[in-house]
């Protein structure tokens, strides 16, 4: 069964949220700049988990996002949708366009985590706003219930941790029923800290073990951006096992790059 039956039954032994709960590895590439039809397929031709589009820096608008989702659903991969703030409408919106997990920038505490999952959920557990048989259900038929039950299955809560703020919260973040994944913003946080960019200053490498325990002690999933192997094995040591495995402005541009410099060593 692929994601795109895993849409009408998301709890299915394929939905995203299932495979984050297996225990392995799960990776996707994240588009700031090419929202192009095929870039899902590509993407889910390469063996990737999910597309992670962003909204927070790339400008991109509600209208592309729902295409993309609907790209991706139909292609068997999951779209995931970076909002550009905390707020209901940001993530609301995501969800409704057809997005399968939000992750939301900046989350700074367990009350704030709280308040993304309850953005998430149908009452009584929350306060997202009724439409069916819209994008987000693949305008079909059938019963609200279902659909509502279908909706929070397959829904992954992803809450960064980009600031010092957030890095003290960490655990309490991570205890929040609700939240499937603490992703690190890495750039952030290290600007936060103090330390642009120092990816191997003390600092940054006791807030890689914070992450990764607090994920690990309350069963949710450590993530990051992966832009190389080393990287990820660093970080796979502290527990991390969800990868946003490159930019694809980056991913173009080094692949683009080889191949030039293999043409001009010819001459």
């Amino acid at each position: 069964m692929n994601e795109a039956h895993a849409t009408a039954s998301p709890a299915g032994a394929n939905s995203l949220k299932h495979r984050l709960r297996d225990g392995g590895i799960v990776a996707g590439p994240m588009i700031f700049e090419f929202f192009s039809p095929g870039v899902a397929r590509i993407a889910a031709a390469a063996g990737a988990d999910f597309v992670l589009y962003d909204m927070e820096h790339s400008g991109t608008d509600i209208e592309t996002i729902k295409a993309q989702c609907a790209v991706a659903s139909g292609a068997g991969i999951a779209p995931i949708v970076r909002v550009p703030h905390h707020g209901y409408s940001e993530v609301a919106r995501v969800l409704d366009a057809g997005a399968h997990g939000v992750m939301v920038p900046m989350v700074a505490s367990a009350a704030q985590a709280a308040e993304l999952v309850h953005f998430t959920r149908y009452p009584p557990r929350g306060r997202r706003g009724a439409a069916f048989g819209v994008a987000h259900d693949g305008y079909r038929p059938g019963n609200p219930r279902d659909k509502m039950a279908a909706a929070e299955a397959r829904t992954v809560v992803i809450a960064m941790i980009e600031t010092g703020e957030g890095l003290e919260a960490v655990d309490a973040i991570a205890a929040v029923e609700g939240v499937d994944v603490i992703f690190l913003g890495h750039f952030d946080l290290s600007n936060f800290l103090g330390i642009p960019a120092d990816f191997e200053h003390p600092r940054f490498e006791a807030a890689l073990r914070a992450i990764g325990a607090a994920a690990c002690r309350h069963g949710k999933v450590a993530a990051t951006m992966a832009a190389d192997a080393a990287w990820a094995s660093r970080l796979h040591g502290h527990g991390f096992r969800m990868f946003a495995s490159g930019v694809d402005v980056q991913l173009f541009q080094q692949a683009l790059a080889g191949g030039l410099r293999a043409l001009r060593a010819l001459g």
